[in-house]
Formats: structure tokens, C-alpha cells, sequence
């Protein structure tokens, strides 16, 4: 492989972010892949990945990391000059402007940029929780019990909180915690989600293999890094949701999804078990893949009508990496089926029901 693949990951990223709202960071990605062909400071950055396809960076998140770590160098304050160049409500940016910034950035700060680059993204997309509500609110209507509530790769575990929001279904219907600091809406098409369903949660645990600590200033600031900088609505609602999380001293357990799923769910007379997960299927290999979907198999082979289990998740289809589709299988039955179609971010969700 070359630095002609890295740079093509770049611009198939910069395009993704582009058509996904987020024209600055669409911009800077350009840019980027342009700096690596000259061999500049992008090129030493993204050299641990010089032999990977395509295919493989874009599977690594490689663009994703170098984004997430110029804006979390933004975040921290120690490059005013690159802060001032980047948007902020009320202040347009643009990328070829912020790129005189960034650049000697790039050199001043490699070492740290490489560090952050070097783990994986940790992202938590709070607006993903108005895809899967609806379908925590079929199970309900379908099974007619309360939950127990099981998050695979719940990072941060600000999406464990999804019943504690306050959501608007377009103009389909209103649901959650109309209190709650934590508001979301989406463009919502088809009908209204069961929103009359008896919603109760009688316990939510999560895991993940390198949780976040919303304890960590750090930490929380990685979270942030990895909203795209221009999209203002997006980064005042993750806010709203880590302080949420923190008053409710959320907690996330250290595990492999796998380990965890097979050692820790288990099913309860009285109420229906609920695993969960949202973009992360993506992210496995193909032995973990077969493995979790073993044990997931294995408990819904438990189930019982007294002790239902379900599998909702929010993942690419393979055939369109552009669109999530939320999907349900809810056992003794078995019947799995897609409730709907839906925005990577939540903007838009396509309900079948």
C-alpha cells in the first residue's frame, strides 16, 4: 500500500462527512489527503497504517482519529491560535482558512496527536437513542412486561439513560422525560411509535472494552472531540447528556462483549431482557461476530413467554454503509424483523414498525 490509499480514505471520509452535515470537517479530510501526498506532516501521522487497503483504514476509523484529535487539541485550549480558527456558535469557519492553523499545529504537537490517534474512537452519539427508544417501547407493547436492560460497547454509557429524554418524533408524537435537560428530535417518516406501551426499567447495566470515565476531564473531552466542530447541536446535547449521566453515577463495566454477554446476561421470570447495542457490530472481527451471535442464540433459546429475551440493535446493513437500519428479534419466538431506517446520527429515522 502507499500513501496514495491513505489519502483516498481521507476524501472517501471527508465525503461521508460532508454528506453528513459537517462541511468543515469534510473540508479539512480534502486537505489532509492533499498534505499526505505532498509528504507533509499528515503523511508521519497516518504512517502506522501505510500498509493497510482502503478498506482497512476506513474499518479502523483512521480519518475519524486524526479529526478527533485536532479538535480535541482545539478542546483543550493549548493552541489558541488553532481554537480561533475553528467554528463556534455565532463564527462561520473554513477549512482552507483553519488549515494555516492547523498545519504548524501538526508539527508543534505530533507527538500527543499521534497518542490520541493511537486508541480507537470512543464515541457516544446520544441522538442514536431516539432510533433505539422506539423499539424498546415495541418490546414493551409486544411483551407487555417490564426490562432489564443489557448495553454491549456502551462506551460512556450515555445511552443506558435513553428513558430519562425527552424525545419529538417529528411531528408523530412526544415521549420521555419532558423535564429532562436532555432534549432530541428527529425527521421522523412513517407512523407514530407505540408510545402508549407501559415503559419500565427495572435494571440497565453496560460494558465495554475500554470505558469511558466521565469522572476524567480528559476523558469527557474525548467524547467531544469526536462531534464534528461545526455541528453545534450535536455537542451541546452530548454535554447535556455526560452531566446526566454523572448526576446518575452511570457505570460502565470493563469486558469484552462477548465475555460479558455470555457470563453476565442472564433471563428473569417477570420481565423481558433486553441487549442492546448501537454501531459497533462494525467494529468486531468476524470470530467475535460469530461468537457473541452464539451466545446470543443461547439465551434466546432460554426464553420462555414468562421470561422473554430480545436483541434490538441500531447497525450498517452491508449492502449501504450510509444508513443504519434498527432491527429486532425478540425470543421465545425468534422473529426478527427491521423496524426502521435510520440516520448514522439520528437526524432522520425511517419507521416501519
Amino acid at each position: 500500500m502507499s500513501k496514495t490509499e491513505i489519502a483516498q480514505a481521507l476524501r472517501m471520509q471527508g465525503g461521508a462527512c460532508t454528506n453528513l452535515g459537517s462541511p468543515f470537517s469534510g473540508g479539512l479530510l480534502a486537505l489532509a489527503a492533499s498534505d499526505v501526498e505532498m509528504d507533509g506532516p499528515i503523511a508521519a501521522l497516518t504512517r502506522p497504517w501505510i500498509e493497510a487497503t482502503v478498506r482497512a483504514q476506513m474499518e479502523d476509523a483512521v480519518p475519524l482519529r486524526l479529526l478527533g484529535a485536532l479538535h480535541d487539541l482545539v478542546l483543550s485550549g493549548d493552541e489558541p491560535d488553532l481554537a480561533a480558527a475553528y467554528p463556534a456558535p455565532g463564527r462561520a469557519a473554513d477549512p482552507e482558512t483553519a488549515w494555516a492553523a492547523v498545519r504548524p499545529a501538526l508539527i508543534r504537537r505530533r507527538r500527543r496527536l499521534a497518542d490520541f490517534m493511537s486508541h480507537e474512537p470512543q464515541t457516544n452519539e446520544v441522538r442514536r437513542s431516539i432510533c433505539l427508544a422506539p423499539g424498546f417501547m415495541a418490546i414493551a407493547a409486544e411483551t407487555g412486561l417490564p426490562m432489564r436492560t443489557f448495553e454491549l460497547a456502551a462506551s460512556a454509557g450515555l445511552n443506558l439513560n435513553w428513558d430519562r429524554y425527552a424525545y419529538s418524533f417529528g411531528g408523530a408524537a412526544r415521549w420521555g422525560d419532558s423535564a429532562s435537560s436532555v432534549t432530541m428530535d428527529t425527521d421522523w417518516d412513517g407512523p407514530a411509535p407505540p408510545i402508549q406501551a407501559p415503559v419500565e426499567v427495572l435494571s440497565r447495566a453496560a460494558c465495554d472494552r475500554r470505558p469511558g470515565d466521565l469522572a476524567d476531564e480528559v476523558q469527557r473531552r474525548r467524547l467531544l472531540a469526536y462531534v464534528w466542530p461545526d455541528q453545534f447541536e450535536r455537542l451541546a446535547r452530548i454535554r447535556g447528556a455526560i452531566d446526566l449521566a454523572r448526576e446518575l453515577n452511570v457505570t460502565v463495566e470493563t469486558a469484552d462483549a462477548v465475555d460479558w454477554a455470555r457470563d453476565v446476561v442472564t433471563l428473569q421470570p417477570g420481565a423481558v431482557t433486553v441487549l442492546y447495542h448501537s454501531v459497533f457490530w462494525v467494529y468486531m472481527s468476524k470470530a467475535s461476530q460469530a461468537a457473541l451471535t452464539h451466545v446470543i442464540e443461547a439465551l434466546g433459546a432460554q426464553a420462555t413467554a414468562q421470561a422473554p429475551f430480545a436483541w434490538l440493535r441500531m447497525e450498517q446493513p452491508a449492502d449501504n454503509l450510509a444508513t443504519m437500519e434498527v432491527r429486532l428479534t425478540l425470543w421465545p419466538e425468534g422473529q426478527e424483523r427491521t423496524l426502521a431506517e435510520a440516520h448514522p446520527h439520528g437526524a432522520w429515522v425511517k419507521w416501519r414498525g
